[in-house]
């Protein structure tokens, strides 16, 4: 039930990040007015709460103090989730600090009760990584501002587009064997996003928790080995061979991260640095203080994977800040090979070359490699051509077509295959039809071939046949446009 709290104002930094982006829409299902501050308003435009009638976006610089110190006038709580995590620049440290303190100042001269920080889980003293030591220092420069802040603090969040989780998900997606540092050995208490979240609207409507520093997380203290094996097992994988070394150092450790998910090494070796330190909660208070259950890992991981699985990725860690692209073969994004070809046939024409593919049809051009590609298919297992078609001239939503199935289909406009044969990855391949001229009835056609790779296999997979494809892929579509021409030419 939303609380009737609408005139009560909220600001929030890091709007664009992986959880500030995430926290808006909770906190506007409250109730609260939201005022986001951003460096690139445009950033925000494109979330689906942006419009709201209960968000204000303000742009400028988190380390001007008097743009800060304006726009939190008439706020009643401000959160602070601006964190720097690029060891590409030295000076991150520094600069947080810097951020942090004028963040504080402007708070106290706009009057703004308390301060809500997100924060990270690590034994007290020394020892500490150079980024939780960071989070540290950010904690006590926003409580020498005067103003009441409350400290949340979390270990590895959980949750599909997370840092933390897709450097798990995609090293044991992709590394039957691994040579790990010895710090697998380390204990971890991760938390589900959705966790996060619950506790930093909780704390709103907690008084209990001004000006308190409060631990959080998940049911489970594990360590890194065991969540690793977790992982695998959620992801329907043989269980994992990790050989702990004492030589892999947080440098190395960066590299082959970098080389094996989508995150580049600047932005691992702080992570790398801090998996050496032992996070797990000190006590109990959060939860005596806002009751919760939280969920378990294997609970928080398949509620990640699902959203990955399903698309359905709300705010991802590469969302905030100018970060890196890695390259391609790195694998954080899909491989697409995209093909174009204008026909001098109607969109219809079009469509109906297209939609007769397979079966007795074949593919229009070089059938004798797909039907190689058949055979092998045939041979590990797959369905392969064999299997042919339900109709010879129509298609529906969910029909078998040989070793593909029909995923998504929009008579005369679209047409999307997914790959059921055997191959290291999610392949699919889909046709847009698009009308160019009425007049002379010529139209485009765009095809695309998409190929998320799973493992290093996969990678290695799209490698492979990505030569083949300007054989295939250009037979297949001067096909269709000889088979759409023939059919004007008798309409």
């Amino acid at each position: 039930m939303k609380n009737q709290v609408k005139s009560q104002t909220l600001f929030v930094t890091g709007a664009t990040g992986y959880i500030g982006g995430r926290l808006v829409p909770n906190l506007l299902e409250q109730g609260y007015t939201v005022r986001c501050l951003s460096r690139n308003a445009s950033k925000l435009m494109g979330r689906s709460w942006a419009d709201n009638d209960q968000v204000e976006i303000v742009e400028g610089d988190a380390a001007d103090e008097e743009l800060l110190a304006d726009a939190m006038k008439g706020c009643v709580a401000a959160y602070y989730l601006v964190h720097s995590m690029d060891s590409k620049e030295s000076s991150y440290r520094k600069r947080d600090l810097a951020m942090a303190e004028a963040f504080g100042r402007s708070a106290k001269i706009a009057g703004v009760p308390r301060i809500i920080y997100l924060g990270g889980l690590g034994e007290l003293g020394d020892g500490l990584s150079e980024h939780l030591s960071s989070r540290r220092e950010v904690e006590f420069a926003l409580g020498r501002s005067g103003v009441a802040v409350t400290v949340l603090r979390a270990a590895m969040i959980i949750g599909s587009g997370s840092a933390s989780f897709e450097i798990l998900r995609y090293l044991v997606e992709r590394l039957p064997v691994m040579i790990t540092p010895r710090w697998v050995s380390t204990e971890s208490q991760p938390i589900a996003v959705r966790d996060v979240l619950y506790y930093l609207v909780t704390v709103l409507e907690t008084p209990e928790t001004v000006g308190k520093t409060l631990d959080i997380g998940g049911e489970d203290v594990w360590t890194y080995d065991k969540i690793m094996h977790e992982m695998a097992d959620v992801l329907k994988l043989r269980q994992r061979l990790i050989i702990p070394v004492p030589v892999l150092t947080p440098r190395l450790s960066s590299l082959w991260i970098h080389l094996i998910t989508p995150l580049d090494k600047s932005i691992a070796r702080p992570l790398a640095e801090g998996l050496r330190n032992r996070v797990v909660c000190r006590n109990n208070e959060t939860k005596i203080v806002m009751p919760h259950v939280c969920l378990s890992i294997r609970e928080a991981m398949e509620a990640a994977i699902a959203c990955v699985e399903s698309d359905d990725v709300a705010t991802s860690w590469s969302d905030s800040g100018v970060i890196p692209g890695d390259p391609e073969w790195a694998g954080g994004t899909e491989f697409v090979d995209t093909r174009t070809i204008s026909i001098d046939a109607s969109p219809e024409a079009v469509w109906e070359a297209v939609s007769n593919l397979g079966g007795a049809s074949g593919y229009y051009g070089v059938d004798w490699l797909w039907r190689l590609r058949g055979r092998m298919d045939r041979l590990i297992g797959g369905p392969g051509l064999r299997r042919g078609r339900r109709s010879a001239s129509t298609l529906q939503h969910g029909d078998a077509l040989d070793f593909w199935r029909v995923t998504g289909i929009n008579p005369v406009e679209w047409l999307e295959l997914t790959a059921e044969m055997k191959v290291p990855g999610r392949a699919t391949l889909s046709f847009v039809i698009k009308p160019q001229s009425e007049e002379k009835k010529c139209t485009e056609l765009e095809m695309k071939a998409r190929f998320r790779p799973r493992g290093l296999f996969g990678i290695a997979y799209w490698y492979s046949v990505l030569p083949l494809h300007g054989i295939i892929f250009s037979g297949m579509l001067k096909g269709v446009s000889r088979v759409a021409m023939s059919r004007r030419k008798n309409e």
